[in-house]
């Protein structure tokens, strides 16, 4: 398990002409702007370096395009479902449901009617995240194995809204519960077959390293007889260039050490999984985009483009940074650069690709452009067309996947038909 901070794909480039070996301006004319494009390569290449990990399973509320699922099920990869419809979609593609393989795993803090259903048709294993799912649960599929999120009582992230451990946050059993959720389970015949801990996406090895304490203090104190402990997700990527790639093996080796530490108490094997979302998919993903107005507002220059929060959230719902480049067939360095604001078409203030967490505009330098210029929102492939909406009436962006240096449409955009479908007057 490896990773070079010197990576090609640590790259934060002003212009941009191909994306994975195909020419941008070709991919904006074959399927026209917005359009999310994903370099399956990359996947490929994130994948490997978790090899270490005896099962990778890809937590799909990051993406869950069906190509991109079918994708890293080829390579090997067993997949979370939060939701009814993501285990539907891991079914299309080819996941098996049941206990006996465990490619699906439910994953959340409620059963919504809809889940509670489907798990039960498709015997879909379950990882709890509150003690009222063990009951409704054990209603209905007693002398089951299950696992249990704890929640520490502490967590971490790179943003308050992606903190998912500690008193205010929903997420996880509260450790100080554990062992009445021990006893709940035994009513029903259900075995408890392994831990999971998962604090925010983007910690750091301080908190990871009570992220281990915790989880193997638990285990001792239940006396749990697990047979697998989940690293849970939240590996970061660097979105800035001053960002510096995560040291994997440190990683590993944090989590091997409790994963040996249970083995040799239990005297018996336990398997190591990780829960990657963002990881495997944020660097393949391309929000193409095509600037449609520039405009001068006092002292602020703004380029303003045909994609809005409705197709790429993260800035506005937690400032988050995404690198912006040019389409352009320069290959040089550009020669004139300005700080501008980069907006969207939407009839809101906060359509603001440029922004920092709390809605503070700011601006990004960012070489001369034109309009009907190519303009790339990068590292987009994460929690980007997943989060999209139809505000404004706008239709879902295409998306395109890239492998091997061919481009592959992998979902339409919607027409206007799509958006009014299932709508009626009722009188």
């Amino acid at each position: 398990m490896t990773r070079s901070p010197n990576s090609s794909t640590l790259d934060f480039p002003a212009y941009r002409n191909q994306i994975a070996g195909v020419d941008v301006a070709k991919l904006a004319q074959d399927f026209g702007t917005p359009t999310y494009v994903y370099d399956l390569n990359l996947i490929a290449h994130r994948i490997s370096e978790l090899e270490s990990f005896d099962v990778i399973r890809y937590a799909q509320k990051a993406n869950s395009t069906l190509a991109v699922l079918d994708f890293v099920r080829q390579h090997g990869v067993k997949v979370d479902a939060v939701s009814a419809g993501e285990i539907v979609r891991a079914m299309k593609v080819g996941y098996r449901p049941g206990q006996e393989n465990h490619d699906i795993v439910y994953t959340a803090d409620i059963f919504d009617r809809a889940a509670i259903e489907m798990v039960v048709a498709h015997d879909i294993h379950c990882n709890m995240g509150s003690p009222d799912m063990i009951d409704q649960y054990g209603e209905r599929m007693p002398d089951r194995p299950i696992t249990l999120r704890i929640n520490p009582g502490f967590g971490h992230g790179h943003s308050q809204k992606t903190n998912t451990g500690g008193p205010q946050s929903k997420h996880g059993i509260w450790h100080e519960q554990v062992g009445e959720c021990f006893a709940r389970a035994e009513r029903y015949g259900l075995t408890i077959s392994g831990l999971h801990m998962h604090i925010g996406s983007g910690t750091d090895f301080e908190h990871l390293s009570q992220v281990c304490d915790s989880m193997e203090t638990l285990a001792r104190e239940h006396h749990a007889p697990i047979k697998t402990i989940s690293a849970g997700g939240g590996l970061p990527i660097a979105y800035e260039p001053n960002q510096e790639a995560i040291d994997l093996e440190r990683y590993y080796d944090l989590w091997n050490g409790t994963r040996q530490r249970l083995q040799n108490e239990l005297g018996h094997s336990i398997e190591l999984e990780i829960e990657p979302g963002r990881y495997l998919v944020a660097e393949s993903g391309f929000l193409l985009t095509e600037i449609r107005a520039i405009k001068e507002m006092g002292d602020n220059k703004f380029y303003l483009v045909d994609a809005g929060f409705n197709n790429l959230a993260r800035p506005i719902l937690y400032g988050a940074h995404h690198p912006i480049s040019i389409g352009s067939s320069s290959q040089s360095e550009p020669s004139h650069y300005q700080d501008v604001i980069v907006g969207g078409p939407l009839c809101e203030s906060g359509d603001i690709f440029t922004q920092e967490e709390g809605g503070f505009v700011t601006s990004r330098r960012l070489p001369k452009a034109a309009i009907g210029d190519l303009l790339i929102l990068e590292r987009a492939g994460a929690y980007g067309f997943v989060m999209s909406s139809n505000y404004n009436s706008k239709p879902f962006a295409a998306e395109v996947v890239i492998r091997e240096g061919q481009s592959h449409l992998a979902r339409k955009r919607q027409s206007d038909d799509d958006i009014l479908r299932g709508e009626e007057i009722p009188w």
